[in-house]
């Protein structure tokens, strides 16, 4: 049953896809609306499709330029957030020349940035900062890579740099600058029951795993529960600079991936305290 369970999961995904690409195609030629609440939907779909039950905390903010900064454990983490949000990705280059997932990432108008080069890191900047003040969503998974969701890995911050873009003025003319929310994703069930340290690698995308044999075992494993958290936006301004920044948005998706994997997704998060890059900015 599992088997004909995945075949059929991935026969309705790719005859979808087929028939959803020449559709999204045309809406970013034209630049339509729907270019951006279409790969939203079908998102919403395809988490459906694969069992993903997804139970969403908090408010995503939809009516502004705003970076979106999240954990990042497996490709899951595209269909959830899209599936959650009105939202496009930073990907790495690489992911431009995949076979058919690299057209899925264009057609997500994803920004594709060069993370191995620093002299390319301003380029990949100003692309950002121009969507962003734009009113895109994006999202930027600042690990720069995946893990196996069991815990945070450290943030990189050099693309954060984007939210110190202007995105308007206050009524006492001050500088608005780029809303960064924190985003915190969690697999936390597996078949109805509480998920494992054991089970998260049928879901998890890391290290050296090869990408279709991985993603042939996660459609056949069962539906899977995952909770999405998305925290207070901050901004450059209120952190005191990039880098604690980025240190303040790494320890609130810690905290919030760490509820939610200990089943306290309803309750209150700990009291803010000053993180200790914030308190050296500002001394």
């Amino acid at each position: 049953m599992q088997t004909l369970r995945g075949i059929a999961i991935l026969v309705i995904f790719l005859v979808t896809a087929v028939a959803g690409i020449p559709w999204q195609s045309w809406a970013i030629w034209r630049n339509l609306a729907r270019r951006k609440t279409f790969p939203h939907r079908y998102d919403r779909f395809l988490c459906r499709l694969f069992g993903l039950n997804i139970t969403v905390v908090g408010t995503p903010v939809q009516d502004r330029g705003v970076l979106m900064v999240a954990n990042h454990t497996s490709y899951l983490d595209i269909l959830i957030l899209g599936g959650a949000a009105r939202v496009s990705f930073v990907a790495k280059s690489e992911v431009n020349a995949w076979p058919f997932f690299g057209l899925m990432a264009r057609l997500h108008q994803s920004v594709f940035v060069e993370r191995a080069r620093r002299s390319q890191v301003g380029v990949s900047r100003d692309q950002l900062r121009e969507r962003l003040v734009a009113g895109d969503a994006l999202v930027l998974f600042p690990e720069g890579t995946s893990n196996d969701g069991n815990h945070v890995l450290p943030f990189k911050s050099a693309l954060m740099s984007a939210a110190e873009a202007e995105i308007g003025t206050d009524a006492l003319g001050h500088p608005l600058r780029v809303p960064v929310q924190p985003v915190s994703i969690a697999y936390v069930g597996y078949q109805g029951m509480p998920m494992g340290r054991e089970n998260r690698p049928l879901f998890a995308w890391y290290g050296d795993m090869e990408l279709v044999p991985h993603l042939w075992e996660a459609v056949t494993a069962g539906p899977i529960d995952v909770v999405v958290e998305f925290h207070p936006p901050m901004t450059v301004d209120s952190e005191g600079g990039r880098k604690p920044l980025a240190a303040r948005a790494e320890a609130v998706i810690r905290r919030g991936q760490a509820r939610a994997l200990a089943g306290l997704v309803n309750a209150p998060p700990p009291p803010r305290v000053p993180s200790p890059d914030l308190v050296e900015a500002l001394a």
